[in-house]
Protein backbone atom coordinates (compact mmCIF):
# COMPACT_ATOMS: atom_id res chain seq x y z
CA UNK A 1 0.00 0.00 0.00
CA UNK A 2 2.84 2.40 0.79
CA UNK A 3 4.30 2.01 -2.70
CA UNK A 4 1.00 2.46 -4.52
CA UNK A 5 0.13 5.54 -2.48
CA UNK A 6 3.51 7.15 -3.16
CA UNK A 7 3.07 6.40 -6.85
CA UNK A 8 -0.34 8.09 -6.69
CA UNK A 9 1.19 11.23 -5.20
CA UNK A 10 4.01 11.35 -7.73
CA UNK A 11 1.52 10.92 -10.57
CA UNK A 12 -0.71 13.67 -9.20
CA UNK A 13 2.17 16.13 -8.90
CA UNK A 14 3.29 15.25 -12.43
CA UNK A 15 -0.17 15.81 -13.84
CA UNK A 16 -0.67 19.07 -11.99
CA UNK A 17 2.69 20.50 -12.97
CA UNK A 18 3.17 19.18 -16.48
CA UNK A 19 -0.16 18.50 -18.14
CA UNK A 20 -2.35 21.39 -17.04
CA UNK A 21 -1.46 24.84 -18.42
CA UNK A 22 -1.81 27.66 -15.89
CA UNK A 23 -2.06 30.62 -18.27
CA UNK A 24 -3.89 29.27 -21.34
CA UNK A 25 -7.48 29.70 -20.12
CA UNK A 26 -9.20 32.79 -18.77
CA UNK A 27 -12.31 33.16 -16.66
CA UNK A 28 -15.56 32.88 -18.67
CA UNK A 29 -17.14 35.76 -16.74
CA UNK A 30 -16.32 39.46 -16.45
CA UNK A 31 -16.94 39.52 -12.69
CA UNK A 32 -14.62 38.18 -9.96
CA UNK A 33 -14.88 34.42 -9.35
CA UNK A 34 -17.19 33.30 -6.58
CA UNK A 35 -18.29 29.69 -6.25
CA UNK A 36 -21.71 28.34 -5.39
CA UNK A 37 -20.42 24.83 -6.07
CA UNK A 38 -16.98 23.31 -6.57
CA UNK A 39 -15.42 20.24 -8.15
CA UNK A 40 -16.37 16.95 -6.51
CA UNK A 41 -18.96 18.51 -4.25
CA UNK A 42 -21.51 15.98 -3.02
CA UNK A 43 -24.83 16.32 -4.84
CA UNK A 44 -27.96 14.14 -5.05
CA UNK A 45 -26.94 10.98 -6.94
CA UNK A 46 -23.68 12.45 -8.28
CA UNK A 47 -20.41 14.22 -7.61
CA UNK A 48 -20.41 17.74 -9.04
CA UNK A 49 -18.40 17.79 -12.25
CA UNK A 50 -17.12 21.35 -12.37
CA UNK A 51 -17.42 24.83 -10.89
CA UNK A 52 -20.66 26.72 -10.41
CA UNK A 53 -19.83 30.41 -10.78
CA UNK A 54 -22.14 32.89 -9.07
CA UNK A 55 -23.69 35.49 -11.37
CA UNK A 56 -24.85 37.99 -8.73
CA UNK A 57 -28.25 36.24 -8.63
CA UNK A 58 -28.96 37.51 -12.15
CA UNK A 59 -29.26 36.04 -15.62
CA UNK A 60 -27.91 37.60 -18.80
CA UNK A 61 -24.23 38.10 -17.92
CA UNK A 62 -21.80 37.79 -20.82
CA UNK A 63 -20.17 34.36 -21.05
CA UNK A 64 -16.79 34.33 -22.82
CA UNK A 65 -14.85 31.52 -24.46
CA UNK A 66 -12.05 30.64 -22.05
CA UNK A 67 -9.58 30.13 -24.93
CA UNK A 68 -9.35 29.76 -28.71
CA UNK A 69 -11.07 26.71 -30.13
CA UNK A 70 -14.22 25.56 -31.85
CA UNK A 71 -17.73 24.70 -30.70
CA UNK A 72 -17.68 20.90 -30.81
CA UNK A 73 -21.04 20.17 -29.23
CA UNK A 74 -24.28 21.93 -28.33
CA UNK A 75 -26.96 20.35 -26.19
CA UNK A 76 -30.32 21.92 -25.35
CA UNK A 77 -32.33 20.06 -22.69
CA UNK A 78 -35.05 20.76 -20.16
CA UNK A 79 -32.94 18.88 -17.55
CA UNK A 80 -29.26 18.51 -16.69
CA UNK A 81 -27.12 21.39 -17.97
CA UNK A 82 -30.07 22.97 -19.77
CA UNK A 83 -28.57 24.98 -22.62
CA UNK A 84 -24.91 23.94 -22.86
CA UNK A 85 -22.02 24.77 -25.19
CA UNK A 86 -18.84 22.68 -25.46
CA UNK A 87 -15.65 24.27 -26.85
CA UNK A 88 -12.72 22.06 -27.86
CA UNK A 89 -9.29 23.70 -27.63
CA UNK A 90 -6.06 22.89 -29.51
CA UNK A 91 -4.19 21.88 -26.33
CA UNK A 92 -6.26 18.75 -25.73
CA UNK A 93 -9.00 20.05 -23.43
CA UNK A 94 -12.66 20.96 -23.78
CA UNK A 95 -14.47 23.59 -21.72
CA UNK A 96 -18.19 23.29 -20.95
CA UNK A 97 -20.62 26.14 -20.26
CA UNK A 98 -23.98 25.12 -18.79
CA UNK A 99 -27.38 26.47 -17.68
CA UNK A 100 -27.13 29.23 -20.28
CA UNK A 101 -29.97 31.63 -20.98
CA UNK A 102 -29.10 31.64 -24.69
CA UNK A 103 -26.19 31.57 -27.06
CA UNK A 104 -25.31 34.65 -29.13
CA UNK A 105 -24.33 35.38 -32.72
CA UNK A 106 -23.70 32.56 -35.17
CA UNK A 107 -23.90 29.97 -32.38
CA UNK A 108 -27.48 30.99 -31.57
CA UNK A 109 -28.31 31.05 -35.27
CA UNK A 110 -27.05 27.47 -35.62
CA UNK A 111 -29.07 26.34 -32.61
CA UNK A 112 -32.30 27.78 -34.00
CA UNK A 113 -31.58 26.35 -37.44
CA UNK A 114 -31.24 22.87 -35.94
CA UNK A 115 -34.28 23.28 -33.69
CA UNK A 116 -36.44 24.25 -36.66
CA UNK A 117 -35.08 21.51 -38.91
CA UNK A 118 -35.71 18.94 -36.16
CA UNK A 119 -38.96 20.56 -35.01
CA UNK A 120 -37.85 20.27 -31.40
CA UNK A 121 -36.70 22.62 -28.65
CA UNK A 122 -34.45 19.91 -27.22
CA UNK A 123 -31.54 19.07 -29.49
CA UNK A 124 -27.97 17.83 -29.51
CA UNK A 125 -25.44 18.35 -32.27
CA UNK A 126 -21.72 17.77 -32.81
CA UNK A 127 -19.54 19.94 -35.04
CA UNK A 128 -16.30 19.65 -36.97
CA UNK A 129 -13.21 21.78 -36.17
CA UNK A 130 -13.80 24.19 -39.06
CA UNK A 131 -17.51 24.93 -38.48
CA UNK A 132 -17.94 27.19 -35.43
CA UNK A 133 -14.58 28.74 -34.56
CA UNK A 134 -14.28 30.96 -31.48
CA UNK A 135 -11.53 33.18 -30.10
CA UNK A 136 -10.43 33.58 -26.51
CA UNK A 137 -12.61 36.17 -24.79
CA UNK A 138 -15.34 36.04 -27.46
CA UNK A 139 -18.86 36.34 -26.06
CA UNK A 140 -20.53 33.02 -26.83
CA UNK A 141 -23.64 33.17 -24.63
CA UNK A 142 -25.52 34.82 -21.79
CA UNK A 143 -25.65 33.21 -18.36
CA UNK A 144 -28.94 31.73 -17.23
CA UNK A 145 -30.86 29.28 -15.08
CA UNK A 146 -31.92 26.54 -17.51
CA UNK A 147 -32.08 22.79 -16.98
CA UNK A 148 -31.57 21.37 -13.52
CA UNK A 149 -30.29 24.66 -12.12
CA UNK A 150 -31.82 25.87 -8.85
CA UNK A 151 -30.81 29.51 -9.36
CA UNK A 152 -28.94 31.75 -11.79
CA UNK A 153 -25.32 30.68 -12.23
CA UNK A 154 -22.81 29.42 -14.79
CA UNK A 155 -21.68 25.81 -14.72
CA UNK A 156 -18.10 25.57 -16.02
CA UNK A 157 -15.89 22.52 -16.42
CA UNK A 158 -12.80 21.11 -18.10
CA UNK A 159 -12.59 17.76 -19.87
CA UNK A 160 -9.60 15.84 -21.19
CA UNK A 161 -10.23 15.09 -24.87
CA UNK A 162 -8.35 11.78 -24.87
CA UNK A 163 -9.55 10.23 -21.61
CA UNK A 164 -12.92 12.09 -21.47
CA UNK A 165 -12.29 12.59 -17.76
CA UNK A 166 -13.43 15.78 -16.03
CA UNK A 167 -10.53 17.76 -14.52
CA UNK A 168 -10.58 19.95 -11.43
CA UNK A 169 -10.60 23.55 -12.79
CA UNK A 170 -8.14 24.67 -10.10
CA UNK A 171 -5.35 22.88 -11.98
CA UNK A 172 -5.69 25.46 -14.75
CA UNK A 173 -4.71 28.45 -12.62
CA UNK A 174 -8.11 30.07 -12.08
CA UNK A 175 -7.87 32.92 -9.62
CA UNK A 176 -9.48 31.83 -6.33
CA UNK A 177 -8.09 32.92 -2.96
CA UNK A 178 -8.36 30.33 -0.19
CA UNK A 179 -6.54 30.57 3.15
CA UNK A 180 -9.21 28.77 5.21
CA UNK A 181 -8.96 25.25 6.56
CA UNK A 182 -11.70 22.71 5.83
CA UNK A 183 -14.24 22.29 8.62
CA UNK A 184 -15.08 18.87 10.06
CA UNK A 185 -18.41 19.31 11.78
CA UNK A 186 -18.76 15.71 12.98
CA UNK A 187 -16.85 12.45 13.28
CA UNK A 188 -18.60 9.09 13.52
CA UNK A 189 -17.45 5.60 14.33
CA UNK A 190 -19.26 2.72 12.59
CA UNK A 191 -19.63 -0.81 13.97
CA UNK A 192 -19.49 -2.64 10.65
CA UNK A 193 -20.95 -6.08 11.29
CA UNK A 194 -23.26 -7.85 13.73
CA UNK A 195 -20.44 -8.71 16.15
CA UNK A 196 -18.91 -5.23 16.26
CA UNK A 197 -19.38 -2.76 19.12
CA UNK A 198 -18.07 0.80 19.43
CA UNK A 199 -18.56 2.83 22.61
CA UNK A 200 -21.23 0.36 23.76
CA UNK A 201 -23.21 0.76 20.53
CA UNK A 202 -24.01 -1.41 17.55
CA UNK A 203 -25.03 1.60 15.46
CA UNK A 204 -22.91 4.61 14.37
CA UNK A 205 -21.82 6.89 17.21
CA UNK A 206 -20.92 10.59 16.97
CA UNK A 207 -17.58 11.25 18.67
CA UNK A 208 -16.86 14.44 20.60
CA UNK A 209 -13.97 16.56 19.31
CA UNK A 210 -11.77 18.91 21.31
CA UNK A 211 -9.54 21.62 19.82
CA UNK A 212 -5.86 21.32 20.78
CA UNK A 213 -3.30 24.09 21.24
CA UNK A 214 -1.61 23.26 17.95
CA UNK A 215 -4.87 23.72 16.04
CA UNK A 216 -5.56 20.03 15.55
CA UNK A 217 -8.50 18.12 17.05
CA UNK A 218 -8.57 15.19 19.44
CA UNK A 219 -11.47 12.76 19.34
CA UNK A 220 -12.90 11.11 22.40
CA UNK A 221 -11.51 7.60 22.83
CA UNK A 222 -13.08 4.78 20.85
CA UNK A 223 -13.59 1.65 22.94
CA UNK A 224 -14.40 -1.12 20.52
CA UNK A 225 -14.38 -4.75 19.56
CA UNK A 226 -14.65 -6.19 16.07
CA UNK A 227 -14.59 -4.40 12.74
CA UNK A 228 -15.09 -0.64 12.79
CA UNK A 229 -14.74 2.28 10.40
CA UNK A 230 -14.97 6.07 10.48
CA UNK A 231 -16.96 8.75 8.71
CA UNK A 232 -16.80 12.54 8.66
CA UNK A 233 -19.08 15.42 7.79
CA UNK A 234 -16.74 17.97 6.24
CA UNK A 235 -16.96 21.09 4.07
CA UNK A 236 -14.54 23.70 2.78
CA UNK A 237 -14.68 27.49 2.57
CA UNK A 238 -12.62 29.88 0.48
CA UNK A 239 -11.97 33.57 1.15
CA UNK A 240 -14.43 35.04 -1.35
CA UNK A 241 -17.44 32.79 -1.98
CA UNK A 242 -19.18 33.11 1.42
CA UNK A 243 -20.67 29.62 1.35
CA UNK A 244 -19.55 26.08 2.09
CA UNK A 245 -18.34 23.81 -0.72
CA UNK A 246 -16.92 20.31 -0.97
CA UNK A 247 -13.52 19.18 0.28
CA UNK A 248 -10.62 18.27 -2.00
CA UNK A 249 -8.59 15.55 -0.27
CA UNK A 250 -9.06 13.28 2.75
CA UNK A 251 -6.72 10.66 4.22
CA UNK A 252 -7.11 8.12 6.99
CA UNK A 253 -3.60 7.50 8.33
CA UNK A 254 -2.37 4.62 10.50
CA UNK A 255 1.22 4.47 11.78
CA UNK A 256 2.19 7.18 9.32
CA UNK A 257 0.77 5.35 6.28
CA UNK A 258 -2.43 6.34 4.47
CA UNK A 259 -4.80 3.35 4.55
CA UNK A 260 -7.82 5.01 2.95
CA UNK A 261 -8.38 8.26 1.11
CA UNK A 262 -9.87 10.11 -1.82
CA UNK A 263 -8.91 13.11 -3.89
CA UNK A 264 -10.93 15.20 -6.34
CA UNK A 265 -8.31 15.82 -8.99
CA UNK A 266 -10.31 14.32 -11.85
CA UNK A 267 -13.43 12.20 -12.26
CA UNK A 268 -15.02 9.65 -14.58
CA UNK A 269 -18.60 10.44 -15.62
CA UNK A 270 -19.78 6.85 -15.36
CA UNK A 271 -18.71 6.74 -11.71
CA UNK A 272 -20.74 9.77 -10.57
CA UNK A 273 -23.47 7.69 -8.90
CA UNK A 274 -20.92 6.12 -6.53
CA UNK A 275 -21.58 9.15 -4.35
CA UNK A 276 -24.42 7.08 -2.88
CA UNK A 277 -21.99 4.37 -1.79
CA UNK A 278 -19.44 6.91 -0.60
CA UNK A 279 -21.79 8.66 1.81
CA UNK A 280 -23.85 7.20 4.63
CA UNK A 281 -26.93 7.12 2.43
CA UNK A 282 -29.34 6.03 5.16
CA UNK A 283 -28.25 8.92 7.35
CA UNK A 284 -28.52 11.33 4.43
CA UNK A 285 -32.12 10.30 3.75
CA UNK A 286 -33.04 10.65 7.42
CA UNK A 287 -31.10 13.81 8.35
CA UNK A 288 -29.95 15.39 5.03
CA UNK A 289 -26.36 15.17 6.30
CA UNK A 290 -23.82 13.70 3.88
CA UNK A 291 -21.34 11.81 6.05
CA UNK A 292 -18.38 10.65 3.96
CA UNK A 293 -17.34 7.11 4.88
CA UNK A 294 -13.62 6.45 5.24
CA UNK A 295 -14.05 2.73 4.67
CA UNK A 296 -15.72 0.31 2.29
CA UNK A 297 -17.70 -2.55 3.78
CA UNK A 298 -18.28 -3.81 0.26
CA UNK A 299 -15.67 -2.50 -2.24
CA UNK A 300 -16.94 -0.49 -5.21
CA UNK A 301 -15.02 0.75 -8.25
CA UNK A 302 -14.76 4.47 -7.70
CA UNK A 303 -11.36 5.43 -9.11
CA UNK A 304 -10.90 8.48 -6.84
CA UNK A 305 -10.46 6.21 -3.81
CA UNK A 306 -7.23 4.58 -2.71
CA UNK A 307 -7.20 2.07 0.15
CA UNK A 308 -5.30 -0.74 1.87
CA UNK A 309 -6.26 -4.41 1.70
CA UNK A 310 -8.74 -3.93 4.56
CA UNK A 311 -10.49 -1.04 2.75
CA UNK A 312 -10.05 1.32 5.70
CA UNK A 313 -11.63 -1.12 8.18
CA UNK A 314 -10.03 -1.66 11.60
CA UNK A 315 -10.31 -5.08 13.24
CA UNK A 316 -10.10 -4.27 16.94
CA UNK A 317 -8.99 -7.39 18.81
CA UNK A 318 -7.67 -7.91 22.37
CA UNK A 319 -4.58 -5.81 23.13
CA UNK A 320 -5.32 -3.48 20.18
CA UNK A 321 -4.41 0.12 20.99
CA UNK A 322 -3.45 3.01 18.78
CA UNK A 323 -3.96 6.62 17.77
CA UNK A 324 -5.22 7.01 14.22
CA UNK A 325 -5.34 10.24 12.21
CA UNK A 326 -7.66 11.87 9.70
CA UNK A 327 -6.39 14.70 7.50
CA UNK A 328 -8.73 16.81 5.37
CA UNK A 329 -7.07 19.23 2.94
CA UNK A 330 -8.18 21.72 0.33
CA UNK A 331 -6.48 22.31 -3.02
CA UNK A 332 -4.31 25.06 -1.50
CA UNK A 333 -3.01 22.67 1.20
CA UNK A 334 -4.92 24.19 4.11
CA UNK A 335 -5.40 21.19 6.38
CA UNK A 336 -7.52 20.06 9.33
CA UNK A 337 -6.37 17.08 11.41
CA UNK A 338 -8.14 14.81 13.89
CA UNK A 339 -6.40 12.27 16.13
CA UNK A 340 -8.52 9.28 17.21
CA UNK A 341 -7.40 7.05 20.09
CA UNK A 342 -8.71 3.47 19.75
CA UNK A 343 -8.59 0.77 22.38
CA UNK A 344 -9.99 -2.73 22.62
CA UNK A 345 -12.88 -3.15 25.04
CA UNK A 346 -15.15 -6.09 25.77
CA UNK A 347 -17.96 -3.91 27.08
CA UNK A 348 -21.42 -5.11 26.07
CA UNK A 349 -23.61 -3.02 23.78
CA UNK A 350 -26.28 -0.90 25.44
CA UNK A 351 -27.49 0.51 22.09
CA UNK A 352 -28.67 -2.19 19.71
CA UNK A 353 -29.25 -2.15 15.96
CA UNK A 354 -32.99 -1.60 15.34
CA UNK A 355 -32.92 -3.28 11.91
CA UNK A 356 -34.97 -6.48 12.01
CA UNK A 357 -34.12 -9.29 9.59
CA UNK A 358 -36.80 -10.06 7.02
CA UNK A 359 -37.30 -13.28 5.07
CA UNK A 360 -36.07 -11.53 1.92
CA UNK A 361 -32.30 -11.06 1.79
CA UNK A 362 -30.61 -9.32 -1.15
CA UNK A 363 -26.98 -10.07 -1.90
CA UNK A 364 -25.53 -7.20 -3.88
CA UNK A 365 -23.41 -9.36 -6.19
CA UNK A 366 -26.10 -11.96 -6.95
CA UNK A 367 -29.25 -11.78 -9.11
CA UNK A 368 -32.45 -11.68 -7.06
CA UNK A 369 -36.11 -12.10 -8.01
CA UNK A 370 -39.19 -11.71 -5.84
CA UNK A 371 -42.86 -12.35 -6.64
CA UNK A 372 -46.17 -11.90 -4.91
CA UNK A 373 -49.69 -11.77 -6.32
CA UNK A 374 -49.46 -10.07 -9.73
CA UNK A 375 -46.19 -8.20 -9.01
CA UNK A 376 -42.63 -9.32 -9.64
CA UNK A 377 -39.30 -7.58 -9.07
CA UNK A 378 -35.94 -8.39 -10.63
CA UNK A 379 -32.63 -7.13 -9.22
CA UNK A 380 -29.66 -7.92 -11.49
CA UNK A 381 -26.33 -8.52 -9.78
CA UNK A 382 -24.69 -5.19 -9.00
CA UNK A 383 -27.94 -3.27 -8.58
CA UNK A 384 -27.03 -2.38 -4.98
CA UNK A 385 -23.81 -1.52 -3.21
CA UNK A 386 -24.44 -3.55 -0.04
CA UNK A 387 -26.27 -6.70 1.06
CA UNK A 388 -29.47 -5.95 2.99
CA UNK A 389 -32.73 -7.35 4.30
CA UNK A 390 -35.50 -6.31 1.91
CA UNK A 391 -38.99 -5.40 3.09
CA UNK A 392 -41.24 -6.79 0.35
CA UNK A 393 -45.02 -7.08 0.31
CA UNK A 394 -48.15 -6.50 -1.79
CA UNK A 395 -51.31 -5.14 -0.20
CA UNK A 396 -54.43 -3.80 -1.93
CA UNK A 397 -52.65 -3.82 -5.32
CA UNK A 398 -49.77 -1.73 -3.95
CA UNK A 399 -46.21 -3.07 -4.07
CA UNK A 400 -44.26 -2.18 -0.93
CA UNK A 401 -40.63 -2.44 -2.01
CA UNK A 402 -38.58 -1.38 0.99
CA UNK A 403 -37.93 2.40 0.97
CA UNK A 404 -35.50 4.86 -0.57
CA UNK A 405 -33.01 4.67 2.32
CA UNK A 406 -31.18 1.96 0.35
CA UNK A 407 -29.54 3.35 -2.82
CA UNK A 408 -29.42 1.51 -6.14
CA UNK A 409 -26.50 1.92 -8.52
CA UNK A 410 -28.37 0.70 -11.60
CA UNK A 411 -31.89 0.04 -12.81
CA UNK A 412 -34.02 -2.85 -11.61
CA UNK A 413 -37.27 -4.06 -13.16
CA UNK A 414 -40.82 -4.12 -11.80
CA UNK A 415 -43.61 -5.92 -13.63
CA UNK A 416 -47.31 -6.26 -12.90
CA UNK A 417 -49.96 -8.34 -14.64
CA UNK A 418 -53.42 -6.95 -15.34
CA UNK A 419 -55.88 -9.30 -17.07
CA UNK A 420 -58.95 -7.37 -15.91
CA UNK A 421 -58.74 -3.84 -17.34
CA UNK A 422 -60.03 -3.18 -20.85
CA UNK A 423 -57.65 -2.64 -23.75
CA UNK A 424 -58.66 1.03 -23.90
CA UNK A 425 -58.01 1.51 -20.18
CA UNK A 426 -54.60 -0.15 -20.45
CA UNK A 427 -53.51 2.49 -22.98
CA UNK A 428 -53.91 5.09 -20.23
CA UNK A 429 -52.26 3.10 -17.44
CA UNK A 430 -48.74 3.12 -16.04
CA UNK A 431 -46.72 2.06 -13.01
CA UNK A 432 -46.71 4.94 -10.55
CA UNK A 433 -44.43 5.38 -7.55
CA UNK A 434 -45.15 7.29 -4.38
CA UNK A 435 -43.04 10.43 -4.12
CA UNK A 436 -43.78 11.98 -0.74
CA UNK A 437 -47.57 12.11 -0.73
CA UNK A 438 -47.97 12.18 -4.51
CA UNK A 439 -48.06 9.33 -7.02
CA UNK A 440 -45.74 10.05 -9.96
CA UNK A 441 -45.24 8.59 -13.42
CA UNK A 442 -42.63 5.98 -14.37
CA UNK A 443 -41.92 5.25 -18.04
CA UNK A 444 -43.91 2.05 -18.55
CA UNK A 445 -44.06 -0.53 -21.34
CA UNK A 446 -47.15 -2.63 -22.01
CA UNK A 447 -46.90 -6.03 -23.70
CA UNK A 448 -50.11 -8.02 -23.63
CA UNK A 449 -51.29 -7.86 -20.03
CA UNK A 450 -47.85 -7.06 -18.58
CA UNK A 451 -46.77 -3.58 -17.50
CA UNK A 452 -43.03 -3.06 -16.97
CA UNK A 453 -40.92 -0.19 -15.66
CA UNK A 454 -37.26 0.23 -14.81
CA UNK A 455 -36.19 2.41 -11.91
CA UNK A 456 -33.35 3.08 -9.45
CA UNK A 457 -35.54 4.02 -6.50
CA UNK A 458 -37.13 1.68 -3.96
CA UNK A 459 -40.52 2.52 -2.49
CA UNK A 460 -44.22 1.98 -3.20
CA UNK A 461 -45.57 1.18 -6.67
CA UNK A 462 -49.02 0.59 -8.14
CA UNK A 463 -50.87 0.64 -11.45
CA UNK A 464 -52.71 3.89 -12.13
CA UNK A 465 -54.74 5.39 -14.94
CA UNK A 466 -54.59 8.94 -16.31
CA UNK A 467 -57.54 10.14 -18.40
CA UNK A 468 -57.14 13.86 -17.71
CA UNK A 469 -55.63 15.94 -20.49
CA UNK A 470 -52.93 18.59 -19.86
CA UNK A 471 -53.86 22.23 -19.28
CA UNK A 472 -52.80 25.19 -21.41
CA UNK A 473 -53.30 28.75 -20.22
CA UNK A 474 -52.32 32.20 -21.38
CA UNK A 475 -51.87 34.88 -18.74
CA UNK A 476 -53.26 37.67 -20.90
CA UNK A 477 -55.53 36.90 -23.84
CA UNK A 478 -54.39 38.04 -27.29
CA UNK A 479 -57.56 36.86 -29.05
CA UNK A 480 -58.41 39.33 -31.81
CA UNK A 481 -55.96 41.94 -30.51
CA UNK A 482 -53.32 43.95 -32.34
CA UNK A 483 -49.98 43.00 -30.75
CA UNK A 484 -47.54 44.50 -33.24
CA UNK A 485 -45.16 45.71 -30.50
CA UNK A 486 -45.23 42.44 -28.55
CA UNK A 487 -41.96 40.53 -28.95
CA UNK A 488 -43.09 37.11 -27.67
CA UNK A 489 -45.98 35.05 -26.42
CA UNK A 490 -45.89 32.75 -23.39
CA UNK A 491 -48.22 29.98 -22.27
CA UNK A 492 -48.39 27.94 -19.09
CA UNK A 493 -48.61 24.19 -19.69
CA UNK A 494 -48.96 21.51 -17.07
CA UNK A 495 -50.13 17.98 -16.41
CA UNK A 496 -50.80 16.99 -12.83
CA UNK A 497 -50.41 13.24 -13.19
CA UNK A 498 -48.43 11.43 -15.89
CA UNK A 499 -46.69 14.67 -16.92
CA UNK A 500 -46.05 16.54 -20.14
CA UNK A 501 -44.39 14.42 -22.81
CA UNK A 502 -44.57 16.59 -25.95
CA UNK A 503 -45.68 20.04 -26.98
CA UNK A 504 -45.79 21.63 -30.41
CA UNK A 505 -46.65 25.13 -31.54
CA UNK A 506 -47.88 26.21 -34.96
CA UNK A 507 -48.09 29.72 -36.37
CA UNK A 508 -50.30 29.92 -39.43
CA UNK A 509 -50.11 26.10 -39.64
CA UNK A 510 -46.29 26.12 -39.69
CA UNK A 511 -44.29 24.59 -36.80
CA UNK A 512 -42.58 27.24 -34.67
CA UNK A 513 -40.12 27.06 -31.82
CA UNK A 514 -41.39 27.37 -28.26
CA UNK A 515 -38.75 27.27 -25.53
CA UNK A 516 -39.79 25.20 -22.51
CA UNK A 517 -38.90 25.95 -18.88
CA UNK A 518 -40.36 23.11 -16.77
CA UNK A 519 -39.51 24.87 -13.49
CA UNK A 520 -42.02 27.55 -14.45
CA UNK A 521 -44.32 25.31 -16.53
CA UNK A 522 -43.85 27.92 -19.25
CA UNK A 523 -43.33 27.79 -23.00
CA UNK A 524 -42.31 30.92 -24.92
CA UNK A 525 -42.20 31.77 -28.62
CA UNK A 526 -40.21 34.79 -29.80
CA UNK A 527 -41.87 36.30 -32.86
CA UNK A 528 -39.93 36.38 -36.12
CA UNK A 529 -41.06 38.63 -38.95
CA UNK A 530 -40.59 35.99 -41.64
CA UNK A 531 -43.12 33.71 -39.90
CA UNK A 532 -45.81 36.35 -39.42
CA UNK A 533 -48.52 37.56 -41.77
CA UNK A 534 -49.84 41.08 -42.25
CA UNK A 535 -53.10 41.28 -40.33
CA UNK A 536 -54.57 38.09 -38.86
CA UNK A 537 -52.31 35.28 -37.58
CA UNK A 538 -53.36 31.92 -36.18
CA UNK A 539 -51.58 30.30 -33.23
CA UNK A 540 -52.11 26.69 -32.20
CA UNK A 541 -50.39 24.73 -29.42
CA UNK A 542 -50.82 20.99 -28.81
CA UNK A 543 -49.68 19.45 -25.51
CA UNK A 544 -49.69 15.67 -24.93
CA UNK A 545 -49.04 13.81 -21.68
CA UNK A 546 -47.15 10.54 -21.19
CA UNK A 547 -50.18 8.31 -21.83
CA UNK A 548 -51.48 10.14 -24.90
CA UNK A 549 -54.05 12.59 -23.53
CA UNK A 550 -53.86 15.83 -25.55
CA UNK A 551 -55.07 19.41 -25.28
CA UNK A 552 -55.23 21.95 -28.10
CA UNK A 553 -55.05 25.71 -27.55
CA UNK A 554 -55.97 28.00 -30.44
CA UNK A 555 -56.17 31.76 -30.78
CA UNK A 556 -55.92 34.49 -33.40
CA UNK A 557 -54.16 37.82 -33.18
CA UNK A 558 -53.39 40.71 -35.46
CA UNK A 559 -49.98 41.98 -36.43
CA UNK A 560 -48.67 44.69 -38.71
CA UNK A 561 -45.47 44.06 -40.62
CA UNK A 562 -45.20 47.64 -41.93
Amino acid sequence: MRFSFCFFLVSLVSLGQNQYPKDFFSSPLEIPIQLSGNFGELRPNHFHAGFDFKTNQHEGLNVHAAADGYVSRIKISTAGYGKAIYITHPNGFTTVYGHLQKAVGVIQDKIEELQYSGKSYEMEAFFKPNELLVKKGQIIALSGNTGGSEGPHLHFEFRDNKTEKIINPLFFGLDLKDTKKPIISSLLVYPIDANSIANESKIPVILNLSLQKDGTYLSEKVLATGRIGFGINAVDWDDVSYNANGTYKTQLISNGTPIFGYEFDQMVFDEARYVNAFIDYYRYKKTHQRVQKLFMKYPYNWSNIYQNVDNGVYNVIPNFTGVERIEVSDFFQNKTTISIPIQYSNQAATVLNPVKPSKYFVKAKVDANFEKDNFSVSFPAGTFYDDFYLNFDVKSNILYLHDDTVPANSNFTITVEDAISSEEDKKKMFLASLNGKKWTYNATKLVGNTFTCRTKTLGQFTLMKDTIAPTIKIAKSIEGKWITAQKSVSLTISDDFSGVKTYNGYLNDVWVLFEYEPKLNKITHVFKDNLLLEGTNKLKVIVTDNVGNSTIFETQFNRSQK
